[in-house]
């Protein structure tokens, strides 16, 4: 089971903000297990926090806005981007302005700076979001179509398409996230020379320039009016002859504006708050598309009391029956876990195939055979059993006796045909013997019972 991970060293970057032009310093700092990406406003009575999840975005207009109780830091996607690409769970920004620096454009200065920092694994396990099933967001207005599918890793593909000579359509693929900082992250963003004056009468982009975004000039527009937007943004003057990209530092990739759009994505799907185990397919996508995408993730997430485990029937188990067996004094008809395919120091998943041959279905019931209640619990008590005997030096030395069952629901109906997954998590260490314990049992993707247990290791005799 993968590991969380923080920065190992914090490291600090200067740079001024695109859109407000301030000079801002911004710092990452590791940050404890389970905390997320936090953004702390250091410059402000207090220092308050902004968490860098999606149900806080309020704004998406040139970049990825977040803000709570009135505090907001913007322009965050490319450092998010870096640390999602970077598999970093958990980490403290701090930054002094309203949004962070713009830098170059891209993600290159916080991969580096990560790659310099170094990266460590921390002691509590990672909890993805594993994409089990077809995820669509539509916009038929913008054309906008992103969809997110099962894989067993993170990829993504992005299409863009645009109403121009010089930028029409691209594509851009991002297979591993092991090719990010190669393939991805210096890639930078960009904007047409037509969209200039609108942005800066929105009171945007006045730390914009050919040092830090892509300028495509992809309509003719008259000398005295390319003077009037370089007057304004206080740059020198340039003299544009012919059509195509306006900048010093030439295109790093053919589609380098499809790239960039890639990296986009993955800063705004960073604020699902969890690493991702799924394709992201997305066409003509844009930060209000990503982060609506984002927003909606985080509520099928939070209406998920458990995270369904993956259960690959042809993989190997990490114990069959014959090790079950050693471990618990059970046997047949009363032996209820045919194999455990996952467990570690905190949780153990375990499997029964419910078929309509199980003794107890000659009367529960006969004409409507039902799994009975009472049974899923104690299946769900042996595999905490596995659990806790697991952990042990010498378990077949030792029994399980469960001492309470608190807080016990059924939920829905278990039927022969029905593969049950059980899940059982500590919830506390173990303390003299005793260990305490929430059990699932779960069917597709639904939770059909659930207790809470104590249980108490003796020797045995």
């Amino acid at each position: 089971m993968s590991k969380q991970k923080t920065i190992k060293n914090a490291f600090t970057l200067e740079g001024k903000g695109l859109h407000t032009g301030l000079p801002i310093t911004i710092t990452f700092n590791p940050a404890p297990e389970n905390t997320g990406y936090q953004i702390q406003r250091v410059d402000l009575e207090n220092q308050p926090i902004v968490e860098a999840v999606a149900e806080n975005v309020v704004e998406t207009s040139r970049g990825t806005v977040v803000e709570k109780n009135g505090v907001k830091v913007g322009t965050i996607e490319h450092a998010m981007a870096a640390l999602f690409a970077y598999e970093i769970d958990n980490c403290l920004i701090q930054v002094n302005q309203p949004e962070f620096p713009i830098l170059d454009g891209s993600a290159s200065f916080y991969v580096k700076a990560i790659d310099e920092a170094g990266v460590v694994e921390q002691t509590a396990d990672k909890d993805y979001y594993i994409v089990r099933k077809k995820i669509e967001y539509v916009n038929e207005e913008t054309g906008t179509k992103i969809t997110l599918l099962p894989d067993d890793d993170f990829c993504a593909n992005v299409l863009v398409s645009y109403k121009s000579p010089v930028l029409n359509n691209q594509y851009a693929t991002l297979e591993s996230l092991a090719d990010f900082s190669k393939e991805i992250a210096g890639c930078r963003t960009f904007v047409f020379v037509r969209e200039l004056e609108i942005l800066l009468k929105n009171n945007l982009i006045k730390g914009g320039d050919l040092d830090n975004a892509i300028v495509i000039y992809d309509q003719i527009i008259p000398q005295s009016e390319i003077d009037h937007l370089t007057d304004i943004l206080g740059k020198e003057k340039i003299h544009v002859e012919n059509m195509g990209y306006l900048n010093k530092k030439p295109l790093q990739f053919e589609n380098e504006p499809a790239r960039h759009k890639l990296l986009d994505v993955m800063g705004d799907l960073a604020l699902i708050g969890k690493p991702i185990k799924g394709r992201v397919i997305a066409t003509c996508p844009g930060h209000k598309s990503n982060t609506e995408l984002a927003k909606k993730i985080r509520k099928e997430i939070k209406r998920q009391e458990v995270m369904i485990p993956v259960y690959d029937p042809c993989k190997a188990p990490v114990m069959d029956v014959n090790r079950i067996k050693e471990l618990l004094p059970h046997r047949w008809p009363f032996l209820l876990v045919d194999k455990v395919i996952e467990v570690t120091d905190k949780y153990v998943v375990g499997i029964k195939n419910v078929t309509v041959n199980e003794t107890f279905f000659c009367g529960h019931f006969p004409q409507e055979p039902v799994m009975p209640g009472v049974l899923q619990v104690e299946a769900m008590a042996q595999t905490g059993g596995l659990l806790v005997l697991g952990a042990l030096d010498d378990p077949e030395r030792y029994s399980t006796y469960f001492m309470k069952i608190d807080n016990v629901k059924f939920r829905h109906k278990v039927v022969p045909g029905d593969t049950l997954i059980f899940k059982l998590e500590l919830m506390s260490e173990m303390r003299r013997g005793c260990a305490y314990m929430k059990g699932y049992a779960i069917v597709g993707d639904k939770v059909v019972s659930e207790a809470e247990f104590m249980a108490q290791i003796v020797k045995s005799k």
